[in-house]
């Protein structure tokens, strides 16, 4: 329950401001900014402090500040969601949410902060649903708007009367792999961060419900001992607003009315324990400072019938590095002097399969021991489709609505790396030759 929200610039100047509640004086904004700059200097800023019995509870925006303030002990999460769905719904509209489309639309910015939030409450977020009946054309601002039926239905998220030729329903599973291995070869941080992402297309107000090879719903239902092996157990489960929770908590269900179009219906964790999908080995050679040679190995740790497709693999070389000569037994390589590394790319990666890379940089012998500073990460880029490090699989996915239409489902599976990195081992000293190049 927030009291006033503030949209300030960089400099805590107000650009805009909504009082729903008038029991906090709207001259508190002003101690903001000084409050903020004074925990920058002293520790990391966190995103709420309270000051004078007054709570204030923000976040920062490209050059932006939007702040929510309140005398009540609430609830500070649902605060910070609605800021954050407050600049995902101006981005919506404007396309980008900066000062200038603040100043450059203030009647559509006042009109979406009194439909989004009523006496300190949360409203309507949806994008899609508010507009419905607040344009960005002013001339249409002037008339008399009827508010969708979304906005006083139960389901807010979805309008009534929606219809589709064909109505089909689009499924994505995709798992980002967030890996961190040290020079030693030492998997240091190994995770995985899914998503269930959704495209509707579907008339009337249907009904969905979506089963997962979830293992607690097996252990629940009896089968464990059947499909234990083939289950997954999900951490940190976030769900979209339009799935009933307490269907979910009873019997593992996920039953919903989809909103239109794109969104994303659940997110999902797991600490993965499997080995790393790519595996990339270095080995660095320095002569006497006048040149460097990398040797580079890189592995595809899944199965064969899996294949890993546009794998980009960023290797850090010295910034003064010149005279670039590369071999490789597969894909391309290409030096990118701007940002200090070489690219190797492969098109294709099939599963099992391993590749070697050879690159020979010239070095001025001034540099010779500068061996001390911190080398930066290997990064390794590459999307798996058909393909979950998790396992989780769709067991279903039923559609139900009164008219009685028949839907296409279609599923799709996809891995992509997140943060995944590897860190460089220490350069061998040497003073032989190698031929090759």
């Amino acid at each position: 329950m927030a009291s006033a929200v503030f949209i300030l610039d960089l400099k805590g100047k107000v650009l805009i401001s909504r009082n729903y509640r008038g029991d906090v004086p709207m001259s508190a904004v002003e101690k903001f900014m000084p409050l903020v700059s004074e925990a920058e200097d002293e520790q990391v800023p966190l995103p709420c402090f309270t000051h004078e019995g007054i709570n204030y509870l923000y976040i920062k925006h490209n050059n932006l500040y939007l702040l929510a303030v309140t005398r009540k002990n609430t609830n500070a999460t649902s605060i910070m969601l609605f800021l954050h769905r407050l600049t995902e719904v101006f981005a919506d509209y404007f396309k980008e949410l900066e000062e200038e489309s603040i100043r450059d639309n203030f009647v559509i910015v006042y009109e979406l902060m009194d439909e989004m939030m009523d006496f300190g409450y949360p409203q309507t977020t949806e994008t899609k649903i508010l507009q419905e009946y607040i344009t960005q054309d002013a001339y249409k601002l002037e008339t008399q708007v009827r508010p969708p039926m979304a906005v006083t239905n139960a389901v807010s998220w979805r309008s009534e009367g929606i219809k589709y030729k064909k109505n089909e329903i689009f499924l994505d599973v995709i798992e980002s792999v967030n890996l961190l291995v040290n020079s030693n070869g030492n998997v240091l941080r190994s995770e995985v961060l899914g998503s269930v992402k959704m495209r509707c297309y579907l008339s009337g107000m249907p009904e969905l419900r979506l089963g997962l090879n979830d293992k607690v719903m097996f252990e629940a239902t009896g089968r464990a001992s059947a499909s234990s092996s083939k289950a997954i157990e999900m951490e940190d489960v976030k769900f979209h607003q339009c799935v009933r929770l307490s269907r979910f908590e009873n019997d593992r269900t996920i039953s919903f009315i989809p909103p239109d179009g794109d969104f994303e219906l659940m997110s999902y964790r797991l600490q993965s324990s499997a080995k790393p999908l790519i595996w990339v080995e270095a080995v660095v050679e320095n002569y006497a400072g006048s040149r460097v040679e990398y040797m580079v190995k890189a592995k595809a740790q899944f199965k064969r019938k899996s294949s890993a497709n546009n794998v980009e693999i960023a290797i850090p070389v010295p910034d003064d590095a010149d005279s670039p000569k590369f071999k490789c037994s597969s894909g391309s390589v290409s030096y990118k002097p701007e940002k200090s590394c070489l690219i190797w790319k492969i098109k294709q990666f099939q599963g099992g399969k391993e590749f070697i890379m050879r690159a020979h940089f010239g070095l001025p012998s001034v540099q010779a021991a500068e061996e001390t500073e911190k080398k930066p990460p290997i990064n390794i880029s590459f999307e798996i489709p058909y393909f979950t490090v998790s396992g989780i699989q769709v067991r279903y996915l039923k559609i139900v609505e009164k008219s009685g239409y028949q839907a296409l489902p279609w599923v799709r599976y996809i891995t992509q790396n997140g943060d995944y990195q590897m860190r460089m081992p220490e350069s061998i000293k040497s003073g032989k030759q190698t031929a090759g190049y």
